[in-house]
């Protein structure tokens, strides 16, 4: 028989396509693992073409079809081994797919775009050199330059606003001077034109602002970097503002998360502080919390919980929150009360109390940290209004952090270690708000922390912009890293801390983080109080307390009859038993593969048995057979390898 009728028989037009597809199906059975279908059937492809060649090569004699298992073998032998070498080379899902790879390319056409914007941008506002790092060519001093990078970040868009508001907070890390010029993005945004702002309203309240409202006011009475703010008057009469969100900003505000989340990536990679900082997740929750500002039905409802958790305690006596109109308001489009008042950043009459709205302020957000688990997350001064009867106002809460039960006990045991100024106290509360890593020196943490508690809240101490410099260089060199939700208590407190500075200089924020958690401690050990944890406590325990008799009258039975035992189950975690079995699997598989291959090597060097053909035994037809099989676990073998080393 001519040894060209296997690849005549796999070419027909009417098989070639079955045999395909076969071969498809048994080589990403074989493997044992997930194959991308192009490559297997391109590897099966080149298997189908090559074995004819391969085997005349191979078998120089007429096998007269006495080998056509050992075809078909190598026939599934060789785009196996080619699939195992991509495999290790260019993992599944590591190259993207034709359409992934168009979506890729589309999104890297926008990304460099964007970039381009950025750097015209940069140049045009004379950034550029310090871009590139050469700052001595640029012969301007930190006054113009930090106006230089406020036009800038203004002119980047939303996200940079949004970057720029932050910064502004951070007196910390940034001179007076920069915090004085972005501060100004706070309150002073370029407004979008009317027609945008019209079509926004139209498109979301299904009619012109003249048919739903008595009176609309088309100038702004405030521009931020996602929406503006209008006056209004609704048909009842009741004064009210309009927040619409800028036309067209989403797409924009993707891209740019897309280079925040690439530049975190890159220098999580790269720098020992961003590791320790956790700066993708940082970039993560700045992303997350942004997002959520773009969706006002988001912002309505943070209103909403932060409102009922006041409602619950009694309310704040000096704090006020706007009154929305529900049935008005939609995914770019709030409507609320109209509160009569300045911002912070502005203004202020010359009777204002500064202490005592600073004090009332600074106990707002420890009540919503430390008792209600949700909190305004971003109290810098543009946010919050002195109003005309001597209360503050809360404003924009489209960024609002939570925090579960267990977090707010550490941060209140955070707060009381300080008040006592017990450096063990302080450390074990701040390991229950981190992350620590297993080789922690829990010895020289406690002694930083006291080193920290004597410079920054020691007697007749005043906190300044160096204590949370101080505490977060710390963390970093401890390898501490920050949960988001802790990270968002942070950031509020340091935005917290710039507010307060620019309304009440001197107000002392520490001195009144501990008369607030000395009252709540006093509160919590009234008589009343206490009798109501009991209580609850005991309400908890009921259903335990009700089955412990029967529970310890079978102990104590199966105790006299000798029948007392305890089972203990190896393996009970589902993790433990997946590694087991996955190590006996290779270990199984790895002791086929030398047990076929010995007796294929054993059986093909033995002369005995009936020829089936010209110098070829039934026996060296089996020890082909067992030869192939022992390669196709070996590639099974090698590929869990590689693949544990990769990972």
């Amino acid at each position: 028989m001519d040894d060209n009728w296997f690849l005549s028989l796999v070419l027909a037009p009417a098989s070639y396509l079955v045999v395909l597809v076969a071969f498809v199906i048994v080589l990403r059975r074989l493997l044992g693992f997930r194959v991308g279908l192009v490559r297997a059937v391109i590897a099966a492809v080149i298997g189908l073409t090559l074995i004819p060649p391969l085997a005349r090569v191979l078998f120089e004699a007429d096998s007269k079809g006495s080998l056509i298992t050992v075809w078909i073998g190598l026939a599934v032998l060789v785009p196996m081994v080619l699939l195992v070498l991509a495999e290790v080379l260019v993992p599944t899902g590591s190259v993207p797919g034709p359409v992934d790879w168009l979506r890729g390319l589309r999104r890297r056409f926008g990304r460099a775009r964007r970039y381009s914007q950025i750097s015209r941008i940069a140049f045009r506002h004379g950034l550029s050199p310090y871009l590139r790092g050469s700052r001595r060519s640029v012969p301007q001093g930190q006054s113009k330059l930090a106006r230089s990078l406020w036009l800038a970040l203004e002119d980047g868009g939303v996200t940079f606003v949004k970057f720029g508001q932050v910064l502004s907070t951070r007196r910390d890390i940034l001179p007076a001077e920069f915090i004085t010029e972005l501060s100004r993005l706070q309150h002073q945004v370029a407004a979008a034109q009317w027609a945008e702002v019209e079509s926004v309203l139209v498109a979301e309240l299904g009619a012109v602002p003249e048919e739903v409202f008595a009176e609309f006011d088309r100038e702004p009475l405030a521009a931020a970097s996602i929406a503006q703010v209008h006056r209004a008057t609704l048909r009842s009469g009741e004064q009210v503002v309009v927040k619409v969100q800028r036309p067209g900003i989403r797409p924009v505000v993707e891209r740019d998360l897309d280079i925040v989340d690439r530049l975190a990536r890159t220098l999580e990679a790269r720098t020992r502080w961003g590791r320790a900082l956790g700066v993708v997740e940082l970039a993560k929750g700045f992303a997350d919390a942004l997002r959520e500002e773009l969706d006002f039905r988001i912002e309505a409802r943070n209103m909403a919980a932060v409102e009922a958790a006041a409602a619950v305690r009694g309310g704040d006596p000096g704090i006020r929150l706007p009154v929305l109109h529900e049935q008005l308001c939609s995914a770019r489009v709030l409507v609320m009360e109209r509160l009569d008042g300045v911002p912070l950043s502005g203004r202020l009459p010359v009777e204002t109390d500064r202490q005592e709205l600073a004090r009332a302020l600074l106990r707002c957000l420890l009540q919503q940290v430390m008792v209600d688990g949700v909190f305004h997350a971003d109290p810098h001064p543009g946010n919050i209004l002195a109003l005309a009867d001597g209360r503050l106002g809360l404003l924009d809460f489209g960024s609002v952090g939570r925090l579960d039960g267990q977090l707010r006990g550490a941060v209140q045991n955070l707060l009381l270690a300080i008040d006592r100024g017990d450096p063990a106290a302080m450390t074990d509360a701040l390991l229950e708000v981190v992350s620590r890593p297993d080789d922690i020196d829990e010895s020289a943490l406690e002694r930083a922390v006291g080193q920290f508690m004597a410079r920054h809240l020691g007697p007749g101490m005043r906190p300044d912009v160096e204590m949370f410099t101080d505490l977060f260089r710390l963390i970093a060199t401890y390898d501490l890293t920050v949960p988001p939700e802790v990270a968002a208590v942070f950031r509020a407190l340091a935005t917290m801390e710039g507010t307060l500075a620019a309304l009440a200089p001197g107000f002392n924020i520490v001195a009144e983080a501990r008369s607030f958690a000395t009252d709540k401690v006093s509160a919590a050990l009234r008589p009343s109080s206490v009798k109501e944890a009991a209580s609850q406590e005991l309400l908890a325990l009921l259903p335990v307390l009700r089955r412990l008799p029967r529970r310890l009258e079978r102990i104590t039975g199966a105790m006299e009859r000798g029948r007392f035992g305890l089972n203990v189950r190896l393996f009970a975690d589902e993790r433990d038993r997946r590694v087991l079995r996955g190590f006996l699997n290779q270990v199984l598989l790895t002791v086929l593969t030398a047990t076929t291959g010995l007796m294929a090597v054993l059986l093909l060097s033995t002369t005995a048995g009936p020829m089936v053909a010209d110098g070829i035994s039934l026996l060296h037809v089996f020890g082909y057979n067992l030869l192939v099989i022992s390669s196709v676990i070996a590639l099974r073998v090698l590929h869990l390898v590689f693949r544990r080393e990769t990972t």
